[in-house]
């Protein structure tokens, strides 16, 4: 068990070669990719407590707890338009913007040199600034690994959808290049996390945002649940969806 609280707890399969957390939570928790949704109260642990994985199933002291039904973490968008996509930008920037929760690095020079690199398509310049990122700030998911989730899923989802190849292509080099000996430079349950939205997998509130983006559902209330999540950790992760969505947009569709 590496943390536990009320609404969730997280357990480390520590036998696999990449970070293998699983998150245990309430209806009411935020759905992460990497999660296990339960009807009940979760089991009452310690930090420490040994469990066992397999087979569709965790036992957790005396409690098995079985899944009855697997979810999706990365769905496809299907095709858009990116004319939708370009319109959708400046309403998301504004929703942001007056937003009282803010990205905790915003500012930070890593954080400007990562939208510079993806606005010049400069591999270099994103690699860099991504690599300055990873583990950035305090917490169980740091502020820089919140920021690059972000962006790896809007870069991969969002350029999917539009037929932007380019901004696809940027996604894969990046997540390559953030999830490379991860589990050293920040928290275990950031790495996975990192390892999950390298593959396009994402959270329940994340998903939702790029629905709104892509027309799918209104885009005002899905972000602003998503900017509720924490102290900063879904304006970090709206953070670095709004870079890629600018990537994406700047790179256009069609192949472009």
């Amino acid at each position: 068990m590496l943390a536990a609280f009320p609404s969730g707890i997280y357990l480390e399969v520590r036998a696999a070669s990449e970070p293998q957390v699983i998150a245990v939570v309430t209806g009411e928790a935020v759905r992460l990719p990497n999660a296990m949704v339960v009807g009940r109260p979760v089991p009452r642990v310690a930090v420490g407590d040994e469990a066992h994985v397999g087979d569709g199933s965790i036992d957790v002291g005396r409690l098995s707890l079985r899944a009855g039904r697997w979810w999706d973490p990365a769905p496809p968008l299907g095709r858009v338009d990116p004319a939708r996509l370009a319109a959708a930008l400046p309403v998301m920037a504004e929703l942001c913007d007056r937003s009282p929760r803010r990205p905790a690095l915003e500012g930070n020079g890593a954080a400007r040199a990562l939208v510079r690199g993806c606005a010049e398509l400069s591999l270099l310049g994103c690699v860099t600034a991504a690599e300055g990122l990873v583990g950035l700030g305090p917490g169980l998911t740091p502020s820089g690994d919140d920021m690059l989730a972000g962006l790896l899923v809007a870069l991969r989802h969002l350029g999917a959808a539009a037929g932007a190849e380019r901004a696809v292509w940027l996604a894969g080099w990046l997540a390559a290049a953030v999830t490379f000996d991860v589990r050293g430079r920040t928290t275990p349950i950031s790495a996975a996390l990192l390892h999950c939205a390298a593959r396009g997998e994402a959270g329940g509130e994340v998903l939702a945002v790029l629905r709104g983006l892509a027309g799918r559902q209104p885009l005002e209330p899905v972000l602003h649940r998503l900017l509720q999540i924490g102290h900063t950790s879904g304006a970090d992760l709206a953070w670095g969806m709004r870079v890629g969505l600018a990537a994406v947009v700047g790179l256009g569709g069609g192949g472009g």
